[in-house]
């Protein structure tokens, strides 16, 4: 399918799209279950097949207390897929429509890592660069859009800022968006421009390493120093996402 996205002078075409519109089934060739990590926001990641329904064209990922799996001992389990080694995005526009839900403790995150992560040292965090399209928090009225790096985390510099955050229509479905370009990062929610993340000339290092293939996170995360204690009373917690959409210009950048 290809059509264009948005006003006419913007000259996207859609190139890719994920509809999650066949039932009960996530498409393997382009999406894996995000197994447990040690980080934050992976530590409580899980197979377990509740956590995971494709259903009246959505994607459903939750988060909920262990209902007593054997062989896992985590107090919570979360639902998340990537396109990890299996689809990447470059010099585009990734858009996802989704619907949030409200714990405390939630902290569902919609973000880009680097394609070659596993094969490539400079390309591990944070000096490959991570891309934040949404983040929020417990049932907060508003998104968090961010970039990290070398540049921001190690080097510690906000010049040029390297977030913002954005309202949001809560118990509802948003738009989130951010535009790879090869001398930016252009964010929006709802059809709203947020921030831009431009590269800049400075000695510093690692300042924008943005422009190379990412792939894409979808994941219902619980707790974490950031978002603080998860409230078990408000569990289980669930996210739908409507669809996932990827545009190219017409005329390259």
């Amino acid at each position: 399918m290809v059509f264009t996205c948005g006003n006419a002078d913007e000259k996207w075409i859609l190139t890719w799209e994920e509809n999650f519109d066949t039932e009960n089934v996530i498409d393997e060739n382009t999406w894996s279950k995000i197994p447990r990590g040690r980080s934050d926001w992976q530590n409580y990641m899980s197979d377990y097949d509740a956590l995971y329904d494709v259903k009246d064209g959505n994607l459903v990922l939750r988060g909920m207390a262990n209902p007593g799996l054997p062989n896992d001992t985590a107090t919570f389990i979360t639902g998340g897929i990537y396109t990890k080694n299996k689809k990447s995005f470059h010099r585009g526009k990734i858009e996802i429509r989704a619907k949030l839900g409200n714990a405390r403790g939630a902290w569902p995150a919609f973000w880009l890592l680097p394609f070659d992560e596993d094969k490539d040292r400079n390309a591990r965090w944070p000096y490959g660069g991570e891309i934040d399209i949404m983040e929020r928090l417990n049932s907060d009225a508003i998104a968090y859009q961010t970039v990290h790096s070398h540049y921001t985390h190690n080097l510690k510099q906000n010049n040029p800022r390297q977030n913002a955050t954005a309202p949001i229509v809560k118990d509802d479905y948003n738009i989130y968006a951010v535009e790879l370009h090869r001398d930016s990062l252009v964010f929006s929610i709802n059809g709203k421009h947020t921030f831009t993340y431009p590269r800049i000339e400075t000695e510093m290092d690692g300042q924008f390493p943005f422009d190379k293939p990412f792939y894409l996170l979808l994941d219902m995360q619980l707790g974490g120093s950031w978002v603080g204690a998860v409230n078990a009373a408000d569990l289980p917690v669930s996210m739908y996402i409507d669809w996932v959409r990827f545009y190219e210009l017409k005329t390259k950048d």
